[in-house]
């Protein structure tokens, strides 16, 4: 990993709260991600499954968590299985996880190898009642393969047919949606690299480049300060393509006028961050740029003020329409009759802002987190409205990620990237 050691204790507390919540005589099991095929002898990088990471700090391939705090034997109430290592695989492969560097990483004592997990497992169900499988219901997933977690569930549901089942899904909902302090910290450290990569762009930027240099220039910076990289697939559009809100393709060239929208963020140890500029290709904003550009500010600067505890995300998001509505009617994009005769299940202001405001963020881009429930200190949100004009070719979204506190606002972890008007244009014209 290019990431600094993470203390273990984040990730034993972690454990502790999950185990918390567990029914009596119940198995929780986590399995890492697979490593996927591409054709030939190729394969993607491999990213490690959030929840296993999350809940023990492996970030290797062919890994196991399971708990079982009602163990009778001590020893099996946290077990982490990892691939048997040997001095061919690290010749090969590079440096394994063996059982005292899973230790030292994860905080869990009773380490074995993979090939030992079937007759333990077995071992260890004799004792249990139920048992909880890790499915992912994110309430924007969409996957389409099976996953190395789908197989163990239809295994263990074919081998002990007698157990009952329940959901570990719940239960990281709520708990990953509030962040611990070394968890914050970590998001801190990859929002700077983010920070870094966009005040070297800002310096690269100038008509005539294309959106692929500028995702270059950004790859650079992320790799030197120990990022993976981008935490998503970044999107880099000038002119009409801001308007496009999932555009990636970045291959156009960024001419003289136009304004350049970039969505991108640095990752770090697995967490992500999530920032949006948009900036004047030539470094001087039009006035109806920086119309439209104070009137997008102005509603992320109110919308801010709401991320507090107590705030309800549904409701957050009708008050925010609320704010943009009357800044579309401040700019002239909506007229009175507009908003008395829109369809209250398409607010007028969705013509020209038709996303949401603001999301979970931490080891996912997209995270977990309770959103039917009141919000509560720690939990971290991305602020992100926008203004698409697809006659004028202007798309303006601006982006920062907030931790909701006990008190008064939340603390902006991108507050030293420019963002106000008069700070882009000094970076770009120094």
């Amino acid at each position: 990993m290019k990431y600094d050691p993470i203390d273990r204790n984040l990730f034993v507390k972690n454990r502790a709260k999950f185990t918390a919540k567990m029914k009596p005589k119940s198995i929780a099991v986590f399995n890492s991600n697979d490593i996927y095929p591409i054709g030939a002898d190729s394969t993607m990088p491999f990213q490690q499954a959030r929840d296993i990471f999350y809940l023990s700090g492996a970030d290797q391939e062919e890994t196991i968590l399971v708990l079982f705090p009602d163990a009778s034997d001590a020893r099996h109430r946290e077990i982490l299985f990892v691939r048997e290592t040997n001095e061919h695989i690290a010749i090969w492969e590079g440096a394994k996880l063996d059982k005292e560097k899973a230790y030292e990483v994860s905080g869990i004592k009773t380490v074995y190898w993979l090939k030992d997990f079937e007759k333990v497992f077995f071992d260890i169900m004799t004792e249990a009642e139920t048992v909880y499988f890790n499915t992912n219901e994110h309430y924007r997933q969409a996957v389409e393969t099976q996953t190395r977690e789908d197989r163990f569930i239809s295994w263990c549901k074919e081998k002990f047919p007698a157990h009952q089942w329940e959901k570990s899904n719940p239960i990281l909902q709520y708990i990953r949606g509030i962040k611990e302090p070394q968890e914050i910290e970590l998001m801190r450290q990859a929002c700077e690299i983010t920070e870094k990569g966009f005040k070297r762009v800002l310096g690269f930027v100038k008509p005539g480049v294309w959106e692929y240099e500028i995702e270059a220039e950004y790859m650079h910076e992320f790799l030197r300060n120990r990022s993976r990289g981008f935490a998503y697939t970044p999107i880099v559009g000038s002119g009409f393509s801001a308007c496009v809100l999932h555009y990636i393709e970045n291959n156009q060239q960024c001419k003289d006028g136009d304004m350049l929208l970039m969505d991108v963020g640095a990752e770090y140890a697995n967490y992500s961050s999530d920032m949006t500029r948009t900036i004047p290709v030539n470094g001087r904003f039009t006035k109806r740029q920086k119309t439209v550009y104070n009137a997008v500010l102005h509603v992320k600067k109110e919308a801010t003020k709401m991320l507090v505890p107590g705030t309800l995300w549904a409701e957050y998001h009708k008050e925010v329409g609320k704010i943009m509505t009357s800044e579309l009617l401040r700019i002239g994009l909506l007229d009175k009759a507009d908003v008395q005769n829109e369809n209250p299940d398409w607010p007028a202001y969705k013509k020209y802002f038709m996303h949401g405001t603001s999301h979970h963020i931490g080891l996912d881009t997209h995270d977990y987190g309770a959103l039917k429930t009141p919000m509560t200190a720690n939990m971290v949100f991305t602020v992100e409205p926008g203004i698409y004009i697809p006659e004028e070719n202007m798309g303006i979204r601006l982006e920062d990620d907030m931790v909701i506190q006990e008190q008064g606002e939340p603390v902006n972890l991108m507050k030293n990237i420019p963002l106000e008007v008069e700070e882009i244009e000094a970076y770009m014209n120094k």
